[in-house]
């Protein structure tokens, strides 16, 4: 791990440990090594810090009093909760933007799309999942509804843990690049009712590989 300049602004700490979190690197219940950390990334605990309070306002950590900050490790059932959300607003998102989509947009889609069949190819999870996140942020910016950004933005990066972890079940990676490209095809019909279901299963798809990849663990 090389270490981070210190005239970086706390935003590089938080996209580094909000990877460490998805990747595994920093596991779900870990406590933050405060000054482990600090001396891995050759950092002060006041960057550290802040990122930590990002991270917290996002979900991904919790800070118990006296005890220190840990890596969240929600119950199954909030779990769900998050997917179930998501699974409504990601299809209004799709829903929206199938219907306002213009040719710069399809464009942009397009060439998102080409990383994840190219990603998908090498097999490369890790930047499948960096190009399918910026994929579906891309489908709400295009919707342009606000108050569905803020809500929508709030869970966007505690379910991408779920997500990355979803590829691990066998043929879901197969899955969800079949998924992407009827997606594509929805809008590129600008077919709204269609763009709008496909999210929703690809979703309700991503939380059931969680879900089997939680039951085995535990047997």
């Amino acid at each position: 791990m090389k270490p981070i300049k210190k005239k970086t602004l706390h935003q590089e700490i938080v996209a580094l440990l909000r990877d460490m979190i998805i990747h595994g690197d920093l596991k779900e219940g870990e406590k933050i090594k405060e000054d482990e950390l600090c001396d891995k990334l050759g950092i002060s605990k006041t960057p550290l810090r802040e990122a930590i309070r990002v991270l917290t306002t996002e979900g991904l950590i919790k800070h118990l009093p006296n005890r220190g900050s840990f890596v969240t490790k929600p119950t199954f059932e909030e779990i769900k909760e998050m997917f179930d959300i998501m699974c409504v607003l990601e299809g209004v998102c799709a829903r929206e933007a199938a219907k306002k989509m213009s040719a710069k947009d399809l464009q942009t889609l397009e060439s998102l799309h080409s990383k994840l069949e190219e990603q998908y190819q090498k097999r490369d999870q890790q930047k499948y999942i960096k190009y399918n996140n910026q994929y579906h942020s891309f489908v709400q910016e295009i919707a342009g509804n606000r108050t569905l950004n803020s809500i929508v933005n709030g869970l966007r990066q505690r379910i991408l843990l779920y997500r990355f972890q979803s590829l691990n079940l066998p043929d879901r990676f197969d899955e969800s690049i079949k998924e992407h490209r009827e997606l594509l095809d929805a809008f590129r019909k600008k077919d709204a009712d269609r763009a709008e279901s496909i999210m929703k299963y690809h979703l309700w798809k991503q939380f059931k590989a969680v879900e089997i990849l939680r039951k085995h663990s535990s047997d």
